[in-house]
């Protein structure tokens, strides 16, 4: 296989070229990531909110109302509500200056955007970013090192040349998986601090982490595991796929062109989340507040979760969000993966250096033992 011929690197390397080229890859397009999970929960909210909730809520209303009241007070309560129809589909500002985040509307990823950046200027569009990005570096060098590491044990203990997807799936998961038990917690309080209403004072990593602790306990920073655990499938499909596509498309090649592996990237990507885009929202689901007509009760478990969705919205709505979640997969993983190839050439050739400097040091050092050596026997004789 072509990633097996290449020079190899200890796991360290490979962990440092990996999370490397994801803090590079994220800190370009965080705007769109937090954009995203502006989306994503607002999404799951929006069809019971105002979709169940509210015209539920609107239809008994007026319904009871217009039945009782003057033909002035339907005619009154219609053009208010054909008011705030026009409103929402317009969307240029936002109903009121003092809502809460909760209470905002986003009509798209621009929207989000605008609306962020005219209530908080640009530092709202990077909120939360340090805690992001050092989430994002914990969780790829996590990753890496574990990958590397279970996977040449795997090969040195089997004698394989090569893997097969399915080998390829279950080392990755392993990977994750260990990648998740350790790194979760800066995960945890990055959300929290992502998730804040707008214009909220700023509250520190450490800050955040006592808020989620006082709440809930150090099993707080844990919160979600489970979910995670199963969403280990995500990066497991990602760079299985990876794997498989580079053996397709560029076979025994070993060093790729950046814009190969922004491709091989970019199409592994969007395999995993196409694939996997159910367990993100139910995992949303999981880790938000329950809906209104939930009256606070919250979800216990993915199914759980999938069945409501599945009966309130229907099977689409397990495909909600997925395409600022595919467009932004798509640029962090193509990004990721080019950088990624790029370091790892540079450290392979780091190393080569490093090794002739030792070799010709140690050279220069016997040929120095070894004329001492000579004049102590001359001079002796």
């Amino acid at each position: 296989m072509g990633a097996q011929s290449k020079p190899t690197l200890p796991p360290w390397g490979y962990a440092v070229a990996g999370a490397t080229g994801a803090v590079l890859a994220n800190a370009v397009v965080y705007p769109l990531d937090i954009v995203k999970t502006k989306l994503q929960v607002q999404v799951k909210r929006k069809p019971t909110v105002n979709g169940h909730a509210n015209g539920t809520a609107n239809g008994t209303a007026n319904g009871t109302t217009n039945g009782h009241a003057s033909s002035d007070e339907k005619t009154s309560s219609d053009e208010k509500t054909s008011s705030d129809e026009a409103s929402e589909a317009t969307a240029g500002t936002l109903t009121s200056p003092a809502a809460s985040d909760e209470e905002e509307h986003y009509t798209s990823t621009l929207h989000a955007l605008q609306a962020i950046f005219s209530k908080t200027g640009v530092a709202g569009l990077y909120s939360g970013m340090l805690g992001s990005l050092l989430g994002v570096a914990s969780t790829n060098f996590a990753y890496f090192y574990w990958y590397t590491f279970v996977r040449s044990w795997y090969l040195r203990r089997t004698k394989a040349s090569t893997l097969s997807t399915a080998s390829e799936l279950c080392l990755g998961a392993i990977a994750g998986a260990l990648a998740q038990l350790f790194t979760i917690p800066v995960a945890v309080v990055t959300t929290r601090q992502q998730t804040r209403p707008l214009g909220a004072p700023h509250v520190g990593l450490l800050d955040t982490a006592k808020e989620v602790i006082a709440e809930d306990g150090i099993s707080g920073l844990w919160r979600g595991l489970k979910a995670s655990l199963v969403l280990v499938v995500n990066p497991a499909i990602t760079y299985g796929s990876y794997q498989r596509f580079k053996d397709l498309l560029f076979p025994g090649k070993t060093r790729l062109s950046a814009g190969e592996s922004f491709l091989l990237g970019a199409l592994s990507k969007m395999c995993a989340t196409c694939a996997t885009q159910p367990l993100i929202v139910a995992k949303v689901g999981l880790q938000s507040k329950p809906p209104p007509v939930r009256k606070g009760k919250a979800f216990k478990s993915f199914g759980e979760v999938m069945r409501f969705i599945i009966e309130n919205e229907g099977p689409l709505g397990l495909f909600k969000g997925i395409g600022p979640q595919i467009l932004k997969g798509l640029i962090v993983q193509g990004l990721l993966m080019m950088t990624k190839e790029r370091l790892e050439l540079s450290f392979v050739l780091m190393f080569q250096g490093i090794r002739k400097m030792q070799q010709r040091k140690i050279a220069e050092r016997a040929k120095l033992l070894v004329e001492q050596t000579a004049r102590d026997v001359v001079s002796k004789a």
